[in-house]
């Protein structure tokens, strides 16, 4: 589990850093030709994305560290769903194939027996039903139900906060613009029309929080869209299964071990 962890947070780090590269180029693009002298002389320092990252101050910073957070949990909400949405997960072979069966068998308790030696989704929804077969066929499809519910509302969940990151992201990004813009203005109220090249450079800085904004939320977006989706087409296979094996237990008559 550390190993993984360790992973997932490496990637957050190296996406993270690429995108910090990207804004050192264009920092120091935009610092070289806003600010070299008309004369032709040499053009003080370029800016750096550390010059950007104080040049928001306090606030500005403590957006830049939410905006990393941000990076950090949308990758591993990624890995996390690449691991769990899955059909083989929710739903192993083995043990559809052992239930089957033991449904043909007309052997309940050992159907129910399978389930708990292999816990998942499906299992939790099959033992559901199998552990209500003496209390009558409606009560068997009030349990299923319920048990098929609560597993779907705990896998969607976890995809769910993709769509958070998603959202969450570009509005830290807009935040983070809009408090540098203020302070690129209040800065140079009094500077006069002189420093109209330096606030174009402060404001340029200003909008790199909402350019990384974007950069996390289009593939949390687009990852929540694709696990939401794969997430629905495995419960529903998973309901089909589940009431395929109730309908036996109409008329299956309980095995005592």
């Amino acid at each position: 589990m550390m190993k993984k962890l360790g992973l997932i947070v490496l990637m957050g780090v190296l996406t993270f850093s690429t995108g910090i590269s990207l804004a050192q180029d264009a920092a120091a693009n935009e610092a070289g030709q806003l600010a070299a002298p008309a004369g032709g002389g040499s053009a003080p320092g370029s800016a750096t994305f550390v010059d950007v990252v104080q040049g928001g101050g306090f606030l500005g910073i403590i957006l830049w560290i939410a905006i990393f957070v941000t990076s950090v949990a949308g990758i591993a909400l990624i890995v996390d769903a690449f691991i769990t949405v899955r059909g083989v997960k929710i739903m192993p072979p083995t043990l559809v194939k052992d239930v089957q069966a033991a449904m043909e068998q007309g052997d309940v308790m050992k159907a129910l027996q399978h389930c708990e030696e292999e816990p998942c989704p499906v299992a939790s929804v099959l033992s559901a039903g199998f552990s209500n077969v003496e209390e009558g066929f409606d009560t068997i499809q009030d349990a299923v139900s319920v048990a098929a519910a609560m597993e779907e509302e705990r896998l969607m969940q976890r995809v769910n906060y993709l769509n958070v990151v998603g959202n969450l992201a570009p509005m830290l990004g807009l935040l983070g613009t809009v408090q540098g813009m203020i302070a690129a203005f209040a800065n140079l109220a009094g500077a006069g029309a002189a420093a109209g090249g330096a606030l174009a450079l402060s404001i340029s800085q200003a909008l790199y929080t909402t350019a990384f904004g974007l950069f996390i939320a289009i593939p949390a977006l687009a990852f929540f869209y694709y696990f939401r989706n794969r997430a629905s087409t495995i419960i529903l296979n998973m309901e089909r299964l589940t009431m395929d094996e109730i309908k036996i237990l109409r008329n299956v008559e309980v095995v005592d071990a």
